[in-house]
C-alpha cells in the first residue's frame, strides 16, 4: 500500500529539469553535465597512460636488439611502412576469380576431364608428342654382339616399321597375311592429319583442365582465408557469418608463396572443436 502511495505521490510532485548554460556564458556551448566530464576525464587518463607506456618502452629499449622485420619495414614521414607482396595471377585468372563462383570452375573443370577421358579412349595416346617416350632396352653378353645388332633383325620385322611404337607387325605375319585397311599415300596422310588435330585437341582441354583447377584452389584459399564456410541467403544469416567472422581468429602461417600454377599453403594452428 505504501509503495502505491509513493508512486501516487511521485506522480504530481515537480518535475525537476536539467539547467541550461546561462544567458552570458552561451558563446560557451552547452553545459557540461558530470556524466559529460567523467567521459573527457577517463579519456584524458587513457591517453596519458599511453604516453607515459611509450616513454617507459623508449627508455628502457635496448640499442643493440635487432628483428628481421627490420630489414623489411622502411620508414617514410615518420610513419612504419611495410611492403606488400603481390599476388602472382595472370589477368586471366584474375577476371575469372572475379567475376565467377568456385562452383562454377569447378562445373567447368569436370566437364573438361571428362571431354579429357572420352579423347584418351579414343585416341589410346599411342603416339602422343606429350606422353613421356617409352625405352626398350637390350642386353647381351659380349661388345660383339653390341656391335653387330640390328633392331630390325632382332625384332624380326621390316625395317620401315621399326620406328612404330604400335602395329608392327613382323615379317611372318607380313608373308602370311595381306596388308589390311587404307593402303593410299594421300588416305594415309589424310588419317595422320587428323589424329594430331585430335592429339593438339587433348592437349588445350588438358592445358584448360590445369588451369581452371588452379583458379578453383586460389578462389578456395581466398574464402578459406575470410572465414567463408557457407553462403548467406538472408539478412539474418548475413550478420550469423559476420559474428562468425570476427570470432574466429585461429592463427595462421604462410608456408608457401602463391603462383601463377598453385595457390598459396597456409598453415593454421591446431584446434579442437566442442
Amino acid at each position: 500500500m505504501s509503495a502505491a502511495f509513493r508512486k501516487a505521490a511521485k506522480s504530481r510532485q515537480r518535475e525537476h529539469r536539467e539547467r541550461s548554460q546561462p544567458g552570458f556564458r552561451k558563446h560557451l556551448g552547452l553545459l557540461e553535465k558530470k556524466k559529460d566530464y567523467k567521459i573527457r576525464a577517463n579519456d584524458y587518463r587513457k591517453k596519458q597512460e599511453y604516453l607515459r607506456a611509450l616513454r617507459k618502452k623508449a627508455l628502457e629499449k635496448n640499442p643493440d636488439e635487432f628483428y628481421y622485420k627490420m630489414t623489411r619495414v622502411k620508414l617514410q614521414d615518420g610513419v612504419h611502412v611495410i611492403p606488400q607482396t603481390k599476388e602472382e595471377v595472370t589477368p586471366e585468372q584474375l577476371k575469372l576469380m572475379r567475376t565467377q563462383d568456385v562452383k562454377y570452375i569447378e562445373m567447368k573443370r569436370v566437364a573438361e576431364a571428362k571431354k579429357i577421358e572420352r579423347l584418351k579412349s579414343e585416341l589410346h595416346l599411342l603416339d602422343f608428342q606429350g606422353k613421356q617416350q617409352n625405352k626398350h632396352v637390350f642386353f647381351f653378353d659380349t661388345k660383339k654382339e653390341v656391335e653387330r645388332f640390328d633392331i630390325a633383325t632382332h625384332l624380326r620385322t621390316a625395317p620401315e616399321l621399326v620406328d612404330r611404337v604400335f602395329n608392327r607387325p613382323t615379317i611372318e605375319t607380313l608373308q602370311k597375311e595381306k596388308v589390311k585397311g587404307v593402303t593410299h599415300q594421300t588416305r594415309l596422310k589424310r588419317i595422320a592429319k587428323e589424329r594430331q588435330k585430335q592429339y593438339n585437341c587433348l592437349t588445350q582441354r588438358i592445358e584448360r583442365e590445369r588451369k581452371l583447377f588452379v583458379i578453383a584452389q586460389k578462389i578456395q584459399t581466398r574464402k578459406d582465408l575470410l572465414g567463408q564456410r557457407f553462403e548467406p541467403v538472408s539478412a539474418a544469416l548475413t550478420v550469423l557469418k559476420c559474428a562468425l567472422m570476427k570470432k574466429d581468429k585461429t592463427r595462421k602461417v604462410k608456408v608457401k608463396k602463391e603462383t601463377v600454377n598453385s595457390p598459396a599453403i597456409y598453415k593454421f594452428q591446431s584446434r579442437r572443436k566442442r
